[in-house]
């Protein structure tokens, strides 16, 4: 049988990464793939630094011209960002290619019009290295988990955050010294924006929600906020509590409607999410028939991400031939059955909260904190008070609620805020308990 012929766009990290591992685990992939996965052309930006790397490989700087190549069957997107990579996948599919990418910005912003074309021309995209590296999470979702009805999902899919905590925690370090190793280590880019404000993993979540619970992808609905405003008095608290704090991702089915969020959250250390440390990715599944389900592993890196990036090259092999009606759809879901079920205000979410203010030491102030929460319907399920340094009139007062709505934490954080008593703004921090119920 002939080989299938792949086009690469971009040849750095992952692209490097994907072309060592097909050409070192050739033949196992061969014996698994029924055919050879043979790379034939590749598009870079740099020439002299990309042919060390490549050999014989033909390489082009212009893009196009692997997506316009009739010899090519599959053209793998590893240039990442939105433009031109949106403009080079359209074409890949409207030339009848399938498209493999890495991509999770464009898939979290372009998925939706994108995964329409492909149907449209008999084609697939596959992008299981968008997500977590080389954690096959999007097929666990899409195909092993299918018999189930997805109750919520939460996951670490950000390893630069998740290093930054984790280094707070274990050196009791402060946010901006790590976050400079992190960047020293290569962990975080120059701008890390998209990683520190959580836009990194909403762009994961989202499609995650999607392939979870079949509804199209809407990035621009979820919540997102970041770890920059976290303080080491924060996690260190939290320690003493029983809790660690991790930038989740969580998506969630309620009542009316789906839960799309990030942000940093307490997680009872008790929970095996909780002791994922350092720059590694996992991602909890929670299915009703199946249970929880926990997935782990590296997030980022060339190899990691790079087997998935395989992985779905041997996919899209094997199917290449396949009635297009009967693949796998993109979304899990048959594309006519996704559902219009609308994305929570966050202000509707239901969840626990640690909050920490800072309160002058006198007698009454509690009982005015506690009155403000219980005219919200906020029931307390533990308290702190810290004993106040030598000289200092203000201590530390750190609160754990009960599940509650959204908006009433909100309101109550704001008549606390205007109490006299009371110095500065209160520390806001989500809690969740991710039990098996």
């Amino acid at each position: 049988m002939k080989p299938i012929h792949v086009g690469l766009l971009g040849l750095g990290t992952v692209g490097g990464g994907t072309l060592t591992v097909l050409t070192r685990n050739a033949e196992e992939i061969t014996r698994r793939a029924g055919r050879e996965i043979r790379v034939v052309r590749a598009a870079v930006r740099n020439l002299d630094k990309a042919k060390k790397l490549a050999g014989e490989l033909p390489l082009t700087t212009n893009p196009f011209d692997v997506v316009d190549d009739p010899a090519i069957d599959i053209v793998v997107e590893l240039i990442g960002g939105l433009e031109p990579a949106r403009e080079l996948v359209m074409q890949a599919i409207a030339n009848g290619k399938h498209v493999v990418t890495a991509n999770k910005h464009l898939v979290a912003k372009h998925g939706n019009e994108i995964f329409a074309a492909a149907q449209a021309k008999g084609v697939m995209v596959a992008f299981e290295a968008a997500v977590a590296g080389g954690i096959p999470i999007i097929k666990a979702l899409r195909e092993g988990l299918t018999a189930n009805r997805i109750e919520w999902l939460a996951g670490i899919i950000n390893g630069t955050s998740n290093f930054i905590l984790t280094e707070m925690r274990d050196k009791g370090a402060a946010f901006a010294d790590v976050l400079k190793q992190a960047q020293d280590l290569g962990y975080a880019e120059a701008d890390p924006t998209f990683d520190i404000e959580g836009i990194d993993a909403a762009h994961k979540l989202t499609i995650l929600s999607a392939i979870a619970f079949g509804i199209p992808m809407q990035f621009d609905r979820a919540y997102t906020e970041g770890i920059s405003k976290l303080t080491r008095e924060d996690v260190k608290y939290a320690e003493e509590l029983g809790y660690r704090i991790k930038l989740l991702g969580i998506a969630r089915r309620a009542e009316a409607g789906i839960e799309l969020r990030v942000h940093p959250t307490l997680i009872p250390e008790r929970r095996l999410i909780a002791n994922v440390d350092g720059a590694m990715n996992a991602v909890l599944v929670k299915g009703d028939a199946v249970g929880p389900t926990l997935y782990y592993g590296a997030g980022a890196g060339s190899e990691p991400t790079a087997s998935a990036v395989v992985a779905d090259l041997v996919d899209v092999t094997r199917l290449h031939t396949a009635d297009p009606h009967h693949r796998v759809p993109h979304l899990a879901f048959q594309p006519d059955q996704l559902a219009a079920t609308p994305i929570l205000p966050m202000d509707e979410v239901r969840t626990a909260y640690y909050l920490r203010l800072r309160a002058f030491d006198r007698p009454g102030v509690l009982a005015d904190i506690t009155r403000i929460l219980a005219d919200r319907d906020i029931s307390i399920d533990a308290m702190v008070q810290k004993e106040p340094g030598e000289g200092e009139e203000q201590v530390d007062i750190i609160l754990l609620t009960h599940v509650t709505v959204e908006k009433n934490v909100n309101a109550a954080i704001a008549k606390i805020e205007a109490l006299d008593t009371v110095a500065g703004k209160v520390m806001r921090i989500r809690l969740e308990e991710l039990a098996a119920r």
